[in-house]
């Protein structure tokens, strides 16, 4: 099964009703689930509340008992500008696993709360003005804040519960992908037993 690229990138605001459903689905379409390995790549730091959205992902996908896949990035061991290059090695990467990246950006203040889903690579720092390499073959971006002026105090005096939020929002889309990948394999399996 061929995964079908997005044509364009998808935005979902985490409090409309069946945001949840509606970002798995496109998880669903877009992770090769069941064909490659997979890894999450969570980026940022709780040392600015509006970089935690990548580390409270993480470390909301790792609470989750049997989550299956490789994780990077979390509130106790974040992955940032610091120890991105050391921790992923990205001139190394690895054709077979897909990467899925998540992390916090800035953006116009009407996207605030948006999630972001492109088919490409995210560019960690960016909203800071670091130049760091491209992770990911899939990103999942949370816009935060507003990008007005210095990135920097922007991210710092981000309200945590925003990032919170969208966090706990992510990890449930990312985990009802996963089940909902599941569940079809073992219809499929079911189906094949009675022809």
């Amino acid at each position: 099964m061929t995964i079908a690229a997005l044509t364009i990138q998808e935005r979902f605001h985490h409090s409309e009703p069946g945001c949840a459903w509606r970002l798995s689905t496109t998880l669903l379409r877009n992770v090769p689930f069941g064909e490659r390995p997979i890894r999450f790549v969570c980026i940022g730091t709780d040392r600015s509340t509006g970089d935690s959205y990548g580390p409270l992902t993480g470390t909301a996908l790792f609470e989750q008992a049997g989550f299956p896949f490789p994780l990077i990035g979390t509130l106790e061991q974040p992955l940032h500008a610091l120890n991105l290059e050391q921790k992923l090695n990205p001139g190394r990467k690895s054709d077979q696993v897909f990467t899925v990246a998540i992390d916090a950006c800035l953006g116009k203040p009407a996207h605030i709360g948006q999630i972001i889903v492109e088919d490409r690579p995210l560019k960690p720092g960016r909203a800071v003005g670091k130049t760091l390499p491209p992770v990911g073959d899939l990103s999942i971006k949370g816009v935060v804040n507003a990008a007005v002026g210095d990135g920097h105090e922007a991210l710092r005096n981000t309200r945590l519960h925003l990032p919170f939020m969208m966090s706990r929002l992510t990890a449930r889309a990312i985990l009802l992908a996963w089940h909902r990948h599941e569940s079809k394999s073992v219809q499929d399996a079911g189906h094949d037993r009675h022809d």
